[in-house]
């Protein structure tokens, strides 16, 4: 029997006061998904572990039954970037991101505002690694739009913290709005390579700044009314290449973003991928619709092509994250109604034959936009075992389900003996 098992990164939300206390998944709109839910069970589960919000990336690795516990998401950006790694190279994941100055390091906004365009970001990266002078090879790539991944090349160790407030290793931390500071990074032993690690980094991150604030394309983002992309955080340090041990069957992976390629590759699914829309204004919700319409195109391109050759197929919507991270419930309400009508009814030809997961890689909460410890609805249809229930796929919903721990997921589904 086929599975299809689909993550809509950060769906999961709180009650919003903008939608009357409701969260974004009781308001849509999703008469495909319901008719699906009632004939599935919905669970609950905590990703990683109870009471700790994760990361996307230890979320989606103990989703596809792997230990959570720490693997280094830098190492896997690069992966999905196509940077090759040797051991002891130094790769971290990185963002454009907005401060007041070195001296208060207030971060203004964590991700220069979304408005970064591809054009102006990559204009950014080749003035940091043309200017940028340390005594140790490193090269700042960039990927989609603030995004990107700083090498290191060497021997260097991966035991240091975050240069970036918002996250700790594996999990993420409360970005209050007001006053949040931009850490720097150092060592968490005595060793010197740490703390040369730790001293790079910060050494990269203070004259990277001096670069970029005065930089043309930040003076005229000022004069726009923009925000700087003045600031590099880094975080996730990894100091060796991932390689996680093959999924049982054959899988093939919608994969679009660099961090969900590295994953499906790291996994041995095969990738289908396309180009993402590139940011070309400050609309930045103008280029996220039309990226998950055009990600929800290729993913029902990917199952109809390659029925009869894959497994399982695994499809990762990355948008419904956003909204959460800004604060938008209605903008969530929108693409969760967007890929109900685009993606959802499309799953109901194969559900005569076929198993589906639909789930959530954390919750992404619009209330404090972050993501937090709180669990995320599971659906799970098994044509086998229809049952006629009288549920939807939410939040409140799910709490009536029975408990299910991240990593236990899909031996509990799809991988059920």
């Amino acid at each position: 029997m086929k599975g299809i098992f689909i993550i809509l990164d950060g769906v999961a939300d709180l009650p919003c006061k903008e939608l009357g206390q409701k969260t974004p998944l009781e308001v849509a709109k999703t008469p495909n998904l319901d008719l699906i839910a009632s004939k599935s069970k919905i669970d609950y589960c905590y990703s990683v572990k109870e009471n700790v919000a994760p990361q996307s990336s230890n979320a989606m690795i103990s989703l596809l039954g792997y230990d959570p516990l720490y693997v280094p998401r830098g190492p896997l950006e690069a992966l999905g970037a196509n940077i090759q790694l040797t051991k002891g190279d130094l790769a971290l994941r990185v963002n454009f991101a907005t401060i007041d100055n070195l001296k208060n390091c207030t971060i203004l906004d964590r991700r220069a505002g979304r408005s970064l365009t591809t054009k102006e970001a990559k204009i950014l990266t080749k003035a940091i690694n043309k200017n940028v002078k340390l005594n140790y090879p490193f090269k700042l790539y960039n990927t989609i739009q603030h995004r990107g991944v700083l090498v290191f090349r060497g021997g260097f160790s991966d035991n240091i913290t975050n240069a970036d407030p918002g996250y700790g290793k594996g999990i993420a931390l409360p970005t209050p709005e007001k006053g949040h500071k931009l850490n720097f990074s150092h060592s968490e032993d005595d060793e010197n390579d740490s703390q040369l690690s730790a001293e790079l980094i910060n050494s990269f991150v203070r004259q990277s700044f001096n670069i970029l604030d005065k930089h043309h394309i930040n003076i005229k983002r000022s004069q726009k009314g923009l925000p700087k992309a003045n600031i590099i955080l880094a975080r996730d340090a990894g100091n060796f290449p991932i390689k996680l041990k093959k999924l049982s069957g054959k899988w093939i992976g919608l994969a679009y973003m660099p961090l969900e390629t590295g994953i499906a590759k790291a996994t041995g699914m095969k990738t289908y991928t396309f180009s993402y829309p590139r940011l070309k204004s400050k609309d930045v919700y103008e280029t996220l619709h039309q990226g998950l319409k055009k990600a929800i195109k290729n993913a029902k391109k990917m199952v109809k092509r390659n029925k009869k050759k894959y497994d399982y197929f695994y499809v990762h919507i990355k948008e419904t994250d956003i909204p959460g991270h800004d604060g938008k419930p209605e903008e969530k309400v929108k693409m969760i109604e967007t890929i109900d009508h685009y993606l959802i009814s499309a799953l109901k030809k194969y559900l005569p034959t076929t198993q589906i997961i639909i789930t959530a890689d954390h919750t992404t909460a619009c209330p404090v936009k972050a993501h937090t410890a709180d669990p995320v609805p599971v659906l799970y249809y098994n044509p086998q075992s229809l049952k006629n229930h009288n549920e939807r796929f939410t939040e409140n919903q799910s709490l009536k389900g029975k408990k299910i721990m991240g990593r236990d997921l899909l031996k509990s589904t799809f991988f059920k003996t």
